[in-house]
């Protein structure tokens, strides 16, 4: 039993040690390097701060998709072929003031659309800034695609020779009078080619972050005609990502028997294509860490969702569908509606927007990973404390009560085990006494014992063995939803999605130098470090030197590895590190059994004997 015990806690001290190692390694340098460009995008937003939309300029800007961009075409098989896309280095007030645009004013959004291609191009997110400076710059989600970083939605046709010229990336709408796109104020483009085709295109927002861009084709032309609708998300360039293996940041979808799409940028690069099977419901787009830009299809009629790379030129990124194609008699007019989502992915209006629009699975746009049934429930419980409390940080204070009343039953039992091996503690001693040398005998004798007092020798491993799934849970809650962002608690954690910006090794600010990411142990980790040495040391010292060594270094080796972690895991640990002690000597005290804190704390400053000769 004793080896038995022994390797368990060397597995879980190697595991602590790869931990650490990945989290110091790999982890807090792509910490130190999403920092950097959220700093160098704020200096760059700073810089180019977006100018009033204008009216009328010089439409034409030159489109970042040509031919092959358009769902439907094939993607260019060596680099370079296929149209070629100029422009990139504009800057936002000349790319704005290129082409005739239609202002967006909305209690969350702000920006403009452009008449050339129709496109959502420029959108502002009123509510969210890139730090937790109340002066930094909104965050610029959408962009025209002659900047850098171009990013939009477009919504176009394709067509046969008897449909003439479609509305496509070069298509100038025509606005009626100086429109403004408000909740309450949707906004009319129009299009008529020269085979009498006419193309009105309604676009209205919600007060949130969803178009809903409808369609109708007229058709005067005199013989009937086929059209194909076609939507796309793109981007130029690849955007920096965290890249952690518990966020998806990238192409993403729901569509067809295939179900949730999660496509990296890499992959794609790699493969240039990935074409699911048709599908009559679902959605596709590209999504950030909080944002996410998406395409929902009518599902009137079926359509071909498609993920392509492009470097003919630029390198680029797309998520498209292809509608199946539509017959239009001669006088008659047809419908297509296609809904746009580019905002925040708050939860509450994500899985409002899938419900009240039935948009399958609309929810996955939200990384709840492979343990969502545990994810999102304890969000919901989050996010319920928090509208009670009017903070996250008490919020996750509260709930890890509530956690730790749900698992009360386990944790009394495990305690009044432990509570009887501290009694059984002189008869254990004999035992090793009396077959020092036999280790077979001591372990069927010690066997016997806990057979006998039925005690059940880890079962003061279940309490740190069933926080694992809740700490999981939370740390996922705090990394992907967007509600955590810049949510501060008090004093100096303004974000209880980052970690503790204090350290020790600087005197938490004092002294005016800044250190290391692996040296930056603040306050609330020391005070979790603290509680976890308390925690032990409520137990008696493993008479087993292995044992002991990794239960004294645990607590330091917990403390340097949660430092880089959010700020809110490490204040639930500390917190429920300081629950578990109250508890457990409580269950202690009841069972008469001796709570060896004080004790093995004192052992600490006495003079070791030295081993016999």
């Amino acid at each position: 039993m004793m080896e038995n015990n022994r390797n368990f806690f060397i597995t879980i001290a190697l595991s602590v040690a790869i931990l650490t190692l990945w989290q110091v390694f790999y982890m807090n340098p792509r910490i130190e390097a999403e920092r950097e460009a959220a700093r160098i995008a704020t200096e760059q937003a700073q810089a180019t701060q977006p100018a009033q939309p204008t009216q009328p300029a010089q439409p034409g800007v030159p489109p970042a998709a040509g031919g092959s961009d358009l769902p439907g075409a094939p993607a260019p098989a060596i680099p370079g072929a296929g149209s070629a896309v100029t422009g990139g280095m504009v800057a936002r007030p000349d790319a704005l003031a290129a082409s005739g645009r239609i202002s967006i004013e909305t209690p969350r959004l702000s920006g403009s659309i452009n008449l050339t291609g129709g496109r959502i191009d420029d959108l502002v997110l009123k509510d969210y800034r890139t730090t937790v400076e109340p002066n930094s710059p909104n965050i610029q989600l959408l962009n025209p695609s002659a900047m850098p970083d171009g990013f939009y939605a477009e919504i176009g046709f394709i067509g046969g020779e008897a449909a003439g010229a479609v509305p496509g990336p070069d298509t100038v709408w025509t606005a009626a009078g100086d429109a403004t796109l408000t909740p309450s104020t949707p906004v009319t483009l129009t299009f008529t080619n020269d085979r009498g085709l006419t193309f009105t295109r309604t676009i209205a927002v919600d007060n949130d972050y969803l178009f809903t861009v409808s369609d109708a084709v007229a058709n005067e032309s005199g013989e009937a005609v086929s059209l194909s609708s076609y939507g796309r998300v793109a981007r130029i360039g690849t955007p920096h990502v965290a890249g952690f293996y518990i966020l998806h940041e990238g192409l993403i979808g729901v569509t067809g028997t295939e179900g949730l799409q999660e496509i990296d940028y890499s992959d794609l690069a790699e493969k240039r294509q990935i074409v699911p099977g048709k599908s009559s419901d679902g959605w596709l787009g590209i999504t950030d860490k909080y944002w996410a830009v998406a395409l929902v299809p009518s599902g009137a009629e079926a359509f071909q969702p498609r993920y392509a790379y492009f470097d003919d030129g630029r390198e680029r990124y797309q998520a498209d569908f292809l509608g199946d194609s539509i017959q239009i008699a001669a006088g008659e007019t047809r419908n297509v509606e296609t809904l746009v989502f580019a905002g925040a992915k708050e939860t509450a209006r994500i899985d409002a927007y899938e419900e009240s629009r039935d948009i399958r699975n609309f929810d996955l746009l939200i990384d709840w990973g492979w343990f969502y049934f545990i994810t999102k429930p304890m969000f919901y419980v989050i996010d319920w404390l928090f509208k009670l409390l009017g903070n996250f940080g008490l919020a996750i204070l509260a709930t890890t009560v509530a956690v730790k009343a749900v698992f009360f039953p386990l944790a009394n039992k495990s305690y009044k085990s432990m509570a009887n091996m501290k009694k059984v503690q002189p008869q254990l001693m004999e035992i090793r006494e009396k077959y020092a040398d036999d280790r077979m005998k001591q372990q069927q004798a010690m066997m016997e014992l806990y057979k006998t007092e039925k005690i059940n020798p880890l079962a003061g491993c279940w309490p740190v063995l069933i926080q694992i799934p809740v700490f999981f849970a939370l740390y996922k809650v705090l990394y992907v939803t967007i509600e955590m962002r810049h949510a501060p608690f008090f004093g100096w954690i303004r974000d209880l999605s980052a970690p503790d910006p204090t350290s020790i090794f600087n005197l938490f600010g004092l002294l005016p130098y800044d250190v290391p990411s692996f040296l930056m142990i603040g306050i609330w980790p020391l005070i979790m470090g603290v509680t976890m040495f308390l925690q032990m040391r409520m137990n008696p010292t493993p008479p087993d030197p292995t044992q002991a060594m990794i239960f004294n270094w645990m607590p330091v080796v917990f403390t340097f590895m949660l430092a880089a972690f959010p700020a809110g895991l490490v204040i639930y640990w500390a917190w429920n590190n300081t629950l578990s002690i109250i508890q457990q000597g409580v269950i202690m005290k009841r069972q008469g059994a001796k709570i060896e804190l004080w004790d093995n704390l004192a052992g600490l400053f006495k003079k070791k004997p030295k081993p016999a000769e």
